[in-house]
């Protein structure tokens, strides 16, 4: 049995808002995360993603899915998602994303205030 997902797993800043660097819809990157160590069901998913509607999260499910990225598994009532071996590809280069979103951390900030700082 895999570990329960954090609710706080997901910072409300988190760098992946502030990366440049997209990996699908706006919590495409965030799912894969949740599913990089095994099957979670849709209640699960929803204890880290609490910024996601029920609506929005299901779109996002089944578009990865469409995708080949998220496998659904239906057993009796339960319900689960799992990364496809073409979901779990994208891990690494997740990894270099958020690596790179550290490092240039403060230039997103202050990128992103000045821009603001201008309206």
């Amino acid at each position: 049995m895999i570990e329960p997902l954090a609710p706080d797993m997901f910072d409300e800043i988190c760098p992946s808002d502030l990366s440049p660097i997209r990996f699908g819809d706006k919590w495409t990157g965030m799912v894969v995360r949740c599913l990089e160590h095994g099957p979670r069901r849709f209640s699960e998913l929803r204890v880290p993603l609490r910024g996601v509607t029920a609506k929005v999260l299901t779109k996002s499910l089944r578009t990865m899915e469409r995708d080949g990225l998220v496998r659904r598994s239906v057993a009796g009532r339960q319900v689960a998602y799992e990364l496809t071996p073409l979901g779990r590809s994208m891990v690494a280069p997740m990894d270099a994303a958020c690596a790179w979103a550290r490092e240039h951390w403060d230039e997103l900030l202050d990128a992103r205030e000045g821009v603001l700082a201008d309206r």
